[in-house]
């Protein structure tokens, strides 16, 4: 997929969640990183129902995965954070200690939910708190 695709996919999905409040029940960072992996191309396995931060925690240890990182690392790439290209996922440190992703536009950045904001936002400048990031 070259550059301008990507892009377009990533406004896609960027769109769609923009309308999405943060919630428990489809409007979480690992929703978005699921919707980007398959407007990007990607199969990513389903994810499970949860109503909160404790069953978003079960449902990633049914998997054997303490965090969300090393779940990514078994699907995907893992690069540099500087090597993001627009579309890629980027984690961030979260308070529940599981990780929060985003998706990357590619200039420095992040579309990411974060708990100063009900709804998706542009986080700019946050590209020195990726502590992870994938190639999709």
């Amino acid at each position: 997929m070259n550059l301008h695709d990507r892009a377009v996919a990533t406004a896609v999905v960027v769109d769609r969640f923009r309308r999405r409040p943060f919630g428990w029940n489809g409007g979480t960072c690992i929703h978005l990183a699921r919707a980007q992996m398959r407007a990007m191309g990607h199969r990513p396995p389903s994810i499970p129902r949860f109503q909160s931060a404790v069953g978003a925690r079960r449902a990633l240890a049914a998997t054997g995965h303490e965090d969300i990182g090393s779940l990514l690392d078994t699907m995907l790439p893992r690069i540099v954070p500087a090597q993001m290209w627009v579309g890629d996922l980027a984690m961030v440190p979260s308070e529940d200690g599981l990780g929060a992703l985003a998706v990357a536009d590619g200039g420095g950045t992040l579309f990411m939910y974060h708990a100063g904001a009900e709804w998706l936002a542009n986080v700019k400048d946050a590209m020195t708190d990726v502590v992870a990031a994938w190639r999709l």
